[in-house]
């Protein structure tokens, strides 16, 4: 490809279009001033070839590429080059049948580049594609066969590896390095994606297959065994449609059978029904004649009215009577106690009396002693006092004498008045006395009958009294006995009521079962769980722990063996489903005392064995240990993690809340239902149960001692009746001795008898102190006579006295004050003991009182009852007599109504037996039904019945019913279809095509595998054969381009002067290349010892050489030789014409010598802004 032709448009420079045409095929040379736009020709090709380096054509980006940087007016930038496409060896790939190839690059202000090839839009890498072709080979990102003007001076600069590589890309093994590059990274990445494989090869497909094969196992025992239930669903089916063709005619046989009967019973129901129209015909004619005669008995029917009547006043006067006689002897007892208390309590008054009537006199006489005491002591102070003053002293002293002479002599004389008075009183009392003597006589004798009579009665009663504690049986005993067991009858109804109301709470955890055999032993079966312990007060908080403890265990049932489990789950008839405990099966795993030991070292006192909490029978201890043997109660969560996950431990363990935490490290609870636990209720039925029992036991008991004491309490009944008549009868008795004028009498006289011994001992006592006021009248008169003859000895006998009577005086008066409260208390004593009395007194006379009326009300009532009685005797006799003249319809009537009553019973019993037919029709009509309706519904169902119907049954055939057991085949077919439903939600019924595409998956990836190692395999040999040819073509690139180089530099600079490359010295080429320089005879140690033009030239025949060894089709040049003088210019344009023939030039030179040797020439001029460009041919040409 060569270029002929290069429009410009916009570019740079070039404001106007410009067309350059006539290019030369091999030396072209482009001159102008500097500034004129010769090299901006060269930068428009390499536009066109898709420069990228912006900096290559010395602009910063694609706005700068514009004319003016499109600000004036020029907003786009056009550059077309035509080649020549007429050497069909070098044309690019797809471009063959062209014979010239244009390629248009243009860019906008504000847009991206655009490109054309031969007018047409193409991409940017397909312009690529087209320049670095093998043919063509012009990359314009790596531009060897573009020469700018550093060039030359890089070359200079270059260390021997750069110069190697110079070499390799030469020789095209840096492409190869390049590759090998990608190769190694291609390796990396299949040996990555090799892993990947493998990996996804071991951990999706190969388990997937395994899951894959094992489901298709699983759908082959599916297949299989829907192929068994469809052999099987046909045996069956081909069974029951047998047994119901059978089954039909029996039936149509039996139906008619039963329809004959029900007709027959029919029509004896229609004759029955006509015998009982005629004996209704009967009984209404003999009711008509009984009517006549109850018409006449209207009066007899009132008279019945009033039997009726006397005999219920009757029975409820004899209710009345018994209930007043039960209160009488009620009342009795309460009189006869009363009166017990009365006489007890006048007993009690008389000791009191006689005690308070002593302490009383005592007190009496030392009080008037004490006031004797005060006088004298103020007689004698008034008498010292009047002496000792020594005032009138003779008149004091008579006067206090005189006045106590005077008082004696008072005294004395009305002492001696109350003597003569007291026999006056005596003389008149006797008189009296003796008048009354012979009636008082008589008197006596008759109130000491009547006191025989008490006596003997009293005696009587106290035998009775006897009798009656000899019996042992408290009087109010029965009663108190009779209120308990009301008490305890009581106590059991609001037991069976609580636990009623308990058991619907719990009703559905209720166990009940049927004998599985005749006499059975129900012992045998212990019961729930949770109703074989009891859980104390004390441990009540554990409730819901040991809930949660035994969980579902709780609801099963304890019995002695598995035995007695198996008869109970065959034949027990239970209705719902149970586990059974059998005591000699049960392995209960109970903790070790250690362990439990090592808990509770954990936390003393908060940590215990479930099974402690509870009380329960030792013959079911086996099955408390399977239940609660091996957890533990803690008090809190906290404790519960310590234990639960001690290494010495490893218990599961349960909180007081319900929190249970497991040694393997699940934990179950939350929140709990705010209703009381279901072991909490079952625990309040047993106790209930419990008191039932305990208030049952202690009735009966009392049932017992009440049959038992129940002669003891007649007994006692009988006494205290008989001593309630005795205490009657004494009662009676001291009233008539009260109220008797005997007793009057007796009493007057008495009362004269006692007045005239108290007007003795008046007299007695009056005399006394006649006498002491004699004796003070004597002692008076002495002290006077005394004191008149001896003043001083006087007054000091009388100091002496008064001392010794004021002495006497204080003793007097503690004694009084003490006999003062012994009268005090004694009085209260008195008074309580007097208000007892009273109170029973009061008692007495209300039970007297009540026994009386009760006794009236008994008596008035058997009096009513006896006129009632006689009254109703009389009715009766009249009643019956009536009665009789109507039994002879009555019971001709009962007569026909019994044969009436027998042919309605006939007929309803042959009615319910019709009934009976009825349903049996119905239900053998239905049953008809139902089998015609199977046989329909399973010829519709199963469409190979009509095919395979004739061989049902027979032998040989595969319905052959006697050859298989229907029974098991049936139990086999119900376990194939729950089996099969069971393994439709596990079958994939499309693992067959999945188990393909995996398989076929797995093949694909293994042959994956296999393809690339074996690439690897050959690119790793590919490599190392490329290795050593890679070595060959180096050396044989860098010997021809060093010789090159040689030739190159001696037609430069002629005169026998040479250059090659050469390695370092001491190195191979792999370590890189360096420049030797032979000017005339003499090799230059570097390139310093050279001249700047020598050494431009060096770098210039390298360059050239490598033109050279791999030549391209253009070549552009841009003032290489600045730096050269015009020989070696015209030496360079000279080779550039002899030596590279077949490849297109383009030289941009200011020198002479250079376009002189160049075919033609195009001349770059500035004119009014822009560049013109001016083509001349050669004249060589």
């Amino acid at each position: 490809m060569r270029v002929i032709e290069i429009i410009i448009d916009g570019f740079k420079s070039y404001a106007a279009r410009t067309v350059i045409s006539g290019w030369d095929e091999s030396f072209n040379a482009i001159t102008g001033l500097n500034g004129s736009g010769k090299s901006n020709i060269l930068e428009s090709i390499c536009f066109v070839l898709g420069i990228t380096n912006m900096s290559i054509v010395r602009a910063q980006n694609s706005q700068d590429l514009i004319y003016k940087g499109g600000q004036a007016g020029v907003t786009k930038a056009s550059v077309t080059i035509v080649f020549d496409n007429g050497d069909k060896n070098q044309s690019p790939i797809g471009f063959e049948e062209y014979a010239t190839i244009s390629v248009t690059r243009q860019i906008t202000l504000g847009s991206t580049s655009k490109y054309l090839i031969n007018g047409h839009r193409a991409q940017q890498q397909t312009v690529h594609n087209l320049f670095q072709s093998v043919q063509v080979q012009l990359n314009i990102n790596n531009p060897n066969f573009l020469i700018m003007q550093g060039k030359i001076t890089k070359v200079l600069n270059m260390k021997s590896m750069e110069i190697l590589a110079m070499i390799q890309e030469a020789a095209g093994t840096k492409m190869f390095e390049d590759r090998k590059d990608k190769a190694f990274r291609t390796m990396a990445k299949k040996e990555m994606k090799l892993q990947e494989l493998q990996e996804l090869l071991k951990d999706e497909i190969e388990p997937k297959l395994e899951r894959l094969r094992n489901e298709k196992s699983t759908f082959l025992e599916f297949q299989q065994i829907q192929n068994d239930l469809e052999r099987l669903t046909r045996v069956v089916v081909a069974y029951d449609y047998s047994k119901r063709q059978e089954r039909s005619e029996p039936l149509s046989i039996e139906l008619e059978c039963k329809k004959k009967q029900r007709q027959s019973l029919q029509d004896s129901v229609e004759h029955l029904r006509g015998e009982i129209a005629y004996l209704e015909d009967d009984t209404r004619r003999v009711q008509l004649q009984h009517g006549k005669e109850l018409s006449k008995r209207a009066k007899g029917q009132g008279l019945a009215e009033i039997v009726r009547k006397h005999a219920n006043d009757l029975v409820r006067l004899d209710t009345v009577i018994e209930l007043k006689k039960l209160s009488l002897d009620d009342e009795r007892e309460k009189e006869l106690a009363a009166r017990k208390t009365v006489i007890e309590s006048e007993a009690a008054l008389k000791d009191k009396t006689v005690i308070f009537d002593n302490i009383k006199a005592t007190y009496d006489k030392t009080k008037k002693d004490l006031t004797k005491q005060s006088q004298d002591i103020e007689s004698r102070e008034e008498l010292l006092q009047s002496l000792q003053t020594g005032v009138n002293s003779t008149i004091s002293l008579g006067n206090s004498y005189q006045v106590q002479l005077r008082d004696a002599k008072n005294r004395a004389t009305i002492a001696a008045t109350e003597q003569e008075k007291a026999k006056l009183k005596i003389e008149h009392l006797q008189s009296r006395a003796r008048e009354e003597a012979p009636r008082a006589q008589k008197a006596t004798e008759h109130i000491n009958d009547l006191l025989g009579s008490v006596n003997i009665l009293k005696e009587e009663a106290q035998k009775l009294e006897k009798d009656l504690a000899r019996v042992e049986v408290a009087p109010g005993k029965y009663q108190e006995m009779a209120e308990q067991e009301l008490l305890l009858l009581k106590t059991l109804r609001d037991c069976s009521q609580k636990s009623d109301e308990l058991k619907r709470q719990v009703a559905h955890i209720n166990f009940s079962y049927a004998d599985p055999t005749p006499g059975f032993d129900r012992s045998k079966v212990k019961g729930l769980v949770a109703q074989l312990f009891t859980l104390d007060k004390e441990h009540s908080e554990a409730g819901k722990a040991l809930e949660t403890c035994a969980g579902g265990r709780l609801f099963n049932v304890v019995v002695d063996s598995d035995v007695t489990g198996t008869q109970l789950l065959q034949k027990g008839k239970l209705r719902k489903r149970v586990t059974i405990i059998p005591l000699n099966r049960i392995a209960a795993l109970k903790a070790s005392a250690e362990t439990v030991a090592t808990a509770q070292t954990i936390a003393p006192g908060k940590v215990n064995l479930a099974l402690s909490f509870v009380d329960y029978d030792n013959e079911i201890a086996t099955a408390m240990e399977y239940v609660f043997g091996n957890t533990l109660i803690c008090a809190d969560a906290e404790i519960a993690k310590r234990v639960t996950f001690d290494a010495d431990v490893k218990m599961r363990s349960i909180t007081l809340q319900g929190d249970a935490y497991d040694p393997s490290g699940t934990l179950s609870g939350g929140s709990s239902p705010n209703s009381s636990c279901v072991l909490t209720t079952l625990q309040e039925l047993n106790n209930l149960a419990s008191q039932f029992t305990k208030a049952e036991q202690s009735l009966n008991e009392l049932r017992v001692k009440i049959a038992e004491g129940r002669p003891k309490v007649d007994q006692a009944r009988r006494i205290e009746q008989a001593l309630a008549v005795k205490m009657h009868g004494i009662r009676l008795a001291e009233e008539q001795i009260r109220t008797n004028s005997s007793s009057t009498i007796i009493r007057a006289v008495g009362d004269m008898n006692a007045a005239i011994q108290q007007l003795h001992e008046d007299i007695l006592e009056a005399k006394s102190r006649q006498a002491e006021a004699n004796s003070d009248i004597w002692q008076i008169e002495k002290d006077m006579n005394d004191f008149n003859d001896n003043e001083v000895a006087k007054l000091a006998e009388l100091q002496e006295m008064l001392e010794k009577l004021q002495s006497e005086h204080k003793k007097s008066l503690l004694d009084v004050r003490n006999l003062q409260k012994e009268l005090q208390k004694a009085n209260l004593d008195l008074e309580q003991t007097d208000s007892d009395l009273s109170a029973a007194r009061e008692q007495l006379q209300e039970a007297e009182l009540n026994i009386k009326k009760e006794e009236q009300e008994v008596e008035n009532l058997s009096k009513d009852r006896t006129r009632l009685n006689d009254t109703h005797n009389t009715f009766q006799a009249q009643v019956d007599f009536e009665d009789a003249r109507s039994n002879f319809f009555e019971n001709e009537l009962q007569n026909l109504d019994n044969i009436s009553r027998s042919k309605k019973a006939r007929i309803a019993e042959e009615s319910l037996k019709m009934q009976q037919l009825i349903h049996q029709i119905e239900k053998l009509h239905n049953e008809q039904q139902g089998v015609a309706s199977d046989l329909r519904q399973m010829d519709a169902e199963y469409d190979w019945i009509l095919d395979e119907r004739d061989k049902f049954g027979l032998t040989g055939t595969p319905y052959d019913f006697d050859r298989q057991n229907i029974g098991e085949s049936k139990a086999k077919l119900r376990a194939l279809a729950q089996r099969l439903q069971g393994m439709k939600r596990r079958v994939n019924p499309k693992v067959m095509n999945t188990l393909e595409s995996v398989e076929k998956k797995e093949a694909a990836l293994k042959l994956m595998i296999k393809t690339v190692i074996r690439d690897k395999k050959k690119i790793e040999e590919t490599i190392a054969s490329l290795d050593d040819y890679k070595k060959k073509t180096l050396h044989h690139t860098w010997e021809k381009v060093s010789r090159d180089c040689g030739q190159i530099f001696s037609e430069l600079l002629p005169g026998g002067n040479s250059a090659q490359l050469d390695p370092p010295e001491g190195k191979t080429i792999n370590d890189g290349l360096e420049f030797k320089v032979c000017l005339g005879n003499v090799w230059k140690a570097n390139l310093m010892e050279l001249s700047g033009g020598q050494r431009s030239l060096v770098a210039l025949s390298l360059i050239l050489a490598l033109l050279e060894f791999k030549p391209a089709p253009l070549y552009i040049l841009d003032e290489v030789d600045a730096a050269l003088d015009p020989a070696h210019t015209q030496n360079i344009g000279r080779l550039i014409k002899t030596r590279f023939k077949s490849s297109q030039f383009i030289v941009v030179s200011l020198k002479d010598g250079m376009f002189q040797n160049a075919n033609t020439i195009f001349r770059t001029r500035f004119s009014e802004g822009t560049s013109v460009v001016q083509t001349f041919k050669s004249a060589a040409c």
